[in-house]
């Protein structure tokens, strides 16, 4: 039977809508009739991205708590139980084979229905780290897909699989494109490319960075694709009148963007960095400082402390990204080594090893 109906959910950030499309699309190709449903926080960025793939979706009135009390907190139980109820509507209707997590509010509510309706389910967890949805529902469903070793002390050890993190397909092969990429940005091919990543929103810190240090890289003859957030884009979209720089609020074709990069700056969230694996380019970590339990730095150390990244924390960017930088330019042979070693922790086969988890609850 492969008239499957698979539902997904996952979002808030494009660290849990991607994968989750990843997921969706290895399993469409395997089951061509499938019928995908896909559900989310109905005001955040996957009701946009996740029709952009192709796929349906249904909002869910959710979203996180806040560390402090806020009238947003208080309306939190409120939001919860409209949550469920609409989960619990959604699953009815759909009436799904398989259910399937990526972690972000919306993921709760309905990984919670759909396994007390005894619905197989799965849930991937992208950080080593995991955050408090999954941690929750990791008690509740069939299978947990991880990406990092040691996850026993936050779920059951035999539900339990290190697959990784799933890639976009089109990042598999970006080391082979990098005269596209550049011509993609109309780049000028004699100049080194840098490459600035702040996640889908922006990093404040990295974009107050970059614009004190715009004179600096000018110096040094590199050109920059600043990914610099849609929160800052109209803060910083004036420098776009510079020969050497190109703001963007969002890179829509991140594959060219790597393709293009000879070096690449970047947060260290879990999916960022199992990208940043895979693409195998110098990078340079600036983890954010203020996520939960600091699972940014330990991801990025987990990588530098294996000589396959720099990383420079916030507090030590005045004293330390000039010179990191600098040794990374000026040298190829750093660069080379910090590439290979990065390109030998990723785990390329993420996506298909997770569909296969998936297909063996179908098949129970």
């Amino acid at each position: 039977m492969s008239h499957y109906k698979i539902i997904l959910s996952g979002g808030g950030t494009g660290g849990h809508i991607y994968p989750a499309i990843a997921i969706a699309n290895e399993l469409k190709s395997r089951f061509p009739d499938a019928q995908f449903l896909f559900v989310g926080a109905s005001d955040r960025m996957e009701m946009e991205k996740v029709p952009e793939a192709g796929y349906d979706i249904e909002g869910l009135w959710i979203s996180g708590l806040q560390r402090k009390l806020t009238l947003k907190n208080l309306m939190f139980p409120f939001k919860l139980i409209v949550s469920l109820l609409r989960s619990r509507k959604i699953i009815n209707t759909f009436n799904p084979d398989v259910a399937i997590g990526t972690g972000g509010f919306a993921s709760g509510p309905l990984l919670k229905v759909a396994s007390s309706k005894g619905i197989p389910s799965l849930i991937q967890e992208q950080n080593s780290y995991p955050g408090i949805t999954n941690k929750l529902l990791g008690k509740k469903v069939n299978t947990i897909c991880v990406a990092y070793e040691g996850l026993e002390k936050f779920f059951p050890k035999e539900k339990i699989i290190v697959t990784g993190n799933p890639i976009r397909k089109d990042l598999l092969n970006v080391g082979d494109k990098h005269i596209q990429g550049k011509d993609a940005f109309t780049l000028i091919h004699s100049k080194h490319t840098l490459l600035i990543l702040g996640g889908s929103l922006g990093a404040r810190r990295i974009n107050e960075l970059i614009e004190s240090k715009l004179e600096y890289f000018m110096s040094l003859n590199v050109q920059l694709i600043w990914q610099c957030g849609k929160l800052y884009y109209q803060q910083y979209k004036k420098y776009n009148k510079l020969d050497h720089v190109q703001v963007h609020a969002f890179l829509n074709n991140m594959d060219m963007a790597y393709a293009a990069a000879d070096i690449i700056i970047s947060r260290a969230g879990a999916s960022s960095v199992s990208e940043l694996c895979v693409v195998g380019k110098p990078v340079i970590f600036i983890p954010s400082p203020n996520v939960a339990e600091d699972h940014q730095t330990k991801n990025a150390k987990s990588i530098a402390d294996k000589g396959a990244a720099i990383l420079i924390k916030e507090s030590d960017l005045d004293d330390q990204f000039e010179n990191g930088f600098s040794e990374v330019l000026k040298s190829a042979e750093k660069r080379e080594d910090l590439s290979q070693n990065i390109k030998g922790l990723a785990l390329v086969n993420a996506t298909k090893d997770i569909a296969n988890e998936v297909e063996k609850l179908l098949k129970q």
